[in-house]
């Protein structure tokens, strides 16, 4: 068994109150959840209005797959638009 864990940092232009942060997160969190079926989170920079940290976990049985949908996820996020990303991190573990 293979976990997957991915981290993406965020910056949030032109959001000046948490309450347009929180529209900007939680659109980014849908669409990777309905497009991967992963567990994700906002997970750091809570508050602070310019910052977003965005957590995710997959699990499968093959190494090579999660990395992809990783990889895949990383660029959906960046292809929404709806932020700038900052800095990406990934670790894979197996079981």
């Amino acid at each position: 068994m293979v976990v997957g864990l991915g981290i993406i940092k965020f910056r949030l232009h032109d959001c000046h109150s948490l309450k347009g942060k929180r529209k900007i997160v939680k659109a980014i969190i849908n669409q990777l959840h309905n497009a991967f079926n992963i567990s994700i989170a906002e997970v750091g920079s809570n508050d602070i209005h310019q910052r977003a940290e965005i957590g995710f976990a997959m699990i499968g049985n093959d190494r090579m797959v999660i990395n992809s949908k990783i990889d895949k996820a990383f660029n959906l996020a960046d292809q929404l638009g709806l932020a700038e990303i900052i800095d990406t991190e990934m670790e894979l573990i197996n079981l």
